[in-house]
């Protein structure tokens, strides 16, 4: 089974042999094998990591892994979902690894953790890493090794110790939490020594060649596929939005130097091809690559788009997509209500989204998906019929294109002007509304889980006391029933579900990674949000912070 899962893959970079000495790393995606293969971030940092020659390095997967060394010094966890922590901790125990950094010793290896869900937010799961990588690993990757090279022989403390002098790099055992009380909000965030820095810098790459496939295989959860980073980042900023809070600036990927080098190469194993980025359409020479792309050579290439934005689809980019394969093309709209839309600092009009349908149609793809959110700061039910109406007009101004709506839950999320709202009350209420008026009128209505989204908030706001409750959750399973059996089990240890989900929190409290820059000043998104807050016609009392 193994052999056959790697005997498969088409590697687009040279491995190298290790020396002698080289340092035994172990690096992990904890899911299974076709999901981990997909992930272009765990295909580009084990690359990076396979052509150093000093590094012996090897993969592991919850179903399977390459051959692991006996005594690994380092071991490394992509992780791109939140609820993979419990595949973390089952892997740490099949590799006799103590799930929490405080119990290793000086024969364990260094547990460290890199990827989106980390880089947001640490701390629910600081207690099991020896170590964060906060950022793009373009950088940080290379920093971290060369450091732990420098203290390879000393003593865990001390390897942690210099490793933490490392800007991007995070030891969450040099940082002491404070509460007001077992189950307050936080009092204080200090390291433990003086010679520990304060904060933590997110690491950003500021290059313009960026990230292709390393790999292509058939076994991959999007089969034979190469893909290509487009953009990084998203020039729009959308209040709520991680993708593009986060990961400023917005950078644009070399037609010539990383592109097109980067799809010939990926054209020559497959012929599927993925454009990836928050918004692709947004390439200032996105057209120029369209046209690189419909060159007749390229005519058996299947091609495959992340999200574009709403008002760039026009009826060459249908055309072509239809042309390569494609059905469908997936819009962000978040909702149907102009008011809510400048809530949200979406720039669009209710024009540009009717003509992205009638494009799409036009161009020849059957099908359009809409992203939508209901609980947004600020929605009232009048904006739920502004959404019922806007799809109900979609359906009027393209008819027989077939219209998709996915509609999410407004989930906070750290590093956003929105990080200090919790979920409203009303949500799962408003995704049953939208559903009962527009599935009878042919319109496919696909809700997130609300239980889901709940899950994520408590993950996306909470601090390092949930790890017991990680823990708990973990033998109970992962529904949102066993967070809350969980909750009632730890009373009095950790603030109760509301607390993480539901409340508002002031503007002065301490949040869980006050420690941990983004990109952003705390000063600069209380300014975008006064700005979204602006739109609110009355500020109604829930949309005040608690004290």
């Amino acid at each position: 089974m193994t052999s056959s899962l790697f005997a498969d893959e088409h590697l687009l970079f040279d491995p190298v042999t290790p020396d002698n000495d080289a340092i035994p790393v172990i690096f992990a995606f904890p899911n299974e094998y076709t999901v981990g293969i997909t992930s272009l971030g765990y295909q580009i940092v084990w690359a990076t990591l396979a052509t150093r020659t000093d590094l012996q390095v090897s993969r592991l997967f919850t179903d399977i892994s390459e051959q692991l060394p006996r005594q690994p010094e380092i071991l490394g966890f992509s992780i791109s979902w939140e609820l993979d922590y419990v595949n973390i901790l089952s892997l740490l125990e099949s590799l006799n690894i103590p799930i929490r950094a405080r119990e290793r010793s000086t024969h364990h290896p260094i547990v460290f953790g890199g990827g989106p869900v980390l880089t947001a937010n640490p701390e629910p799961f600081a207690d099991f890493f020896d170590v964060v990588l906060l950022g793009d690993g373009e950088n940080l990757l290379g920093d971290f090794i060369d450091t732990y090279k420098q203290v390879r022989g000393e003593s865990r403390e001390t390897k942690l110790k210099a490793l933490a002098q490392v800007p991007g790099i995070y030891v969450p055992s040099l940082y002491q939490v404070e509460y007001h009380s077992p189950d307050g909000a936080i009092k204080s965030i200090q390291p433990i020594s003086s010679n520990v820095p304060a904060t933590v810098q997110k690491q950003t790459y500021r290059g313009n060649t960026l990230s292709a496939s390393t790999v292509v295989t058939a076994k991959a959860a999007w089969e034979s596929i190469f893909m290509v980073e487009v953009v990084r980042s998203c020039p729009e900023m959308c209040r709520f939005c991680l993708a593009s809070y986060l990961t400023l600036p917005f950078r644009t990927a070399s037609l010539e130097a990383s592109l097109i080098p980067a799809i010939e190469r990926g054209l020559k194993v497959t012929n599927r091809l993925g454009l990836l980025g928050a918004s692709v359409t947004q390439h200032p020479e996105f057209n120029t690559l369209l046209d690189y792309i419909n060159q007749p050579k390229y005519d058996n290439v299947r091609l495959s788009i992340a999200s574009v934005r709403t008002n760039t689809v026009t009826k060459e980019l249908a055309a072509t997509l239809a042309k390569r394969d494609t059905k469908s093309l997936t819009i962000a709209v978040e909702s149907g209500s102009e008011k809510v839309r400048k809530i949200i600092n979406k720039k669009l009009e209710q024009d540009d989204i009717i003509q992205a349908a009638i494009n799409a149609k036009t161009g020849g793809l059957s099908g359009l998906k809409l992203y939508g959110m209901v609980g947004i700061p600020g929605e009232e039910a009048e904006d739920l019929d502004a959404t019922i109406k806007m799809m109900l007009d979609l359906k009027k101004a393209a008819p027989g294109l077939r219209l998709t709506f996915g509609c999410s839950t407004f989930v906070p999320k750290s590093h956003t002007p929105f990080q200090w709202f919790g979920v409203n009350k009303q949500a799962e209420k408003r995704l049953q509304l939208l559903q009962k008026n527009l599935k009878p009128k042919g319109i496919d209505f696909r809700p997130e889980s609300y239980n889901w989204s709940i899950i994520q908030t408590l993950l996306s706001r909470g601090d390092r006391r949930l790890s017991k409750l990680l823990e708990l959750t973990r033998d109970f399973g992962d529904s949102l029933g066993s967070y809350k059996r969980a909750f009632k089990e730890l009373k009095g240890q950790v603030p109760d579900l509301d607390y993480y989900v539901y409340d508002n929190w002031s503007h002065e409290q301490v949040l869980p990674w006050s420690h941990l820059l983004g990109p952003l000043p705390q000063s600069t998104l209380l300014k975008h949000l006064a700005e979204a807050m602006s739109f609110v016609e009355a500020p109604a009392k829930e949309l005040e912070p608690s004290v």
